[in-house]
């Protein structure tokens, strides 16, 4: 069962850069409903049509298996991981930007927090190992790796465990790499980690 979902925002240089971003000094944290959580399982995912444009956002994500106590280790609190699509509704994200409001409304809809099945965290020193990769109507778009974020797991969940906290069941999207762009009716998604497909859904 997921609890609370956790996301970083701007962890990787390139995206911040894209999107006419500041890098980050500490770790941009905002949240999700548990609602949003949807099975990237081939779903047809019905996504906001009157709301301008909605992004795509592939990202590493965490689960959380025990309560964050002060000096624990990533490769100990960790035991499952997927990736994932934070979906944002980009126009709606620019405008409460630019007024000072939170992220919510852009990002905590219905369907916006799709997930693949979850295999088994291989831990940090091999995490690295693995490229994962967005297909966009079998084009890829967008290829990360964790070696490659701004703030490292061990400092992402040092950051929210000691501010928020962090127990078993928690999730973390873990942050996006270059690429993001707009999802449309009819677009169909796949997220591979190395050479496999772990998920895939199309925007109904």
């Amino acid at each position: 069962m997921i609890r609370n979902v956790y996301c970083v925002g701007r962890n990787y240089k390139l995206h911040a850069a894209e999107l006419g971003n500041e890098v980050p000094t500490e770790p941009m944290i905002f949240m999700k409903p548990s609602h949003a959580v949807v099975p990237l399982d081939d779903a047809v995912l019905a996504l906001p049509k009157d709301q301008g444009e909605v992004h795509y956002e592939g990202e590493i994500v965490i689960r959380i298996a025990r309560d964050y106590e002060p000096g624990a280790v990533v490769d100990d609190l960790v035991d499952q991981m997927a990736l994932g699509i934070d979906f944002t509704l980009r126009d709606v994200q620019s405008v409460i930007k630019k007024k000072g409001h939170p992220w919510t409304a852009a990002k905590g809809f219905k369907n916006s927090a799709p997930i693949t099945g979850f295999i088994p965290f291989p831990g940090t020193g091999s995490v690295t190992e693995k490229d994962f990769t967005v297909l966009k109507n079998n084009e890829e778009v967008q290829r990360g790796n964790a070696r490659d974020m701004i703030f490292s797991l061990q400092e992402i969940v040092d950051y929210i465990g000691a501010r928020y906290g962090l127990g078993e069941g928690d999730v973390i999207f873990t942050g996006t790499p270059a690429g993001v762009g707009p999802a449309s009716e009819g677009d169909t998604f796949a997220l591979g980690w190395g050479e496999e497909q772990l998920g895939s859904c199309r925007i109904g």
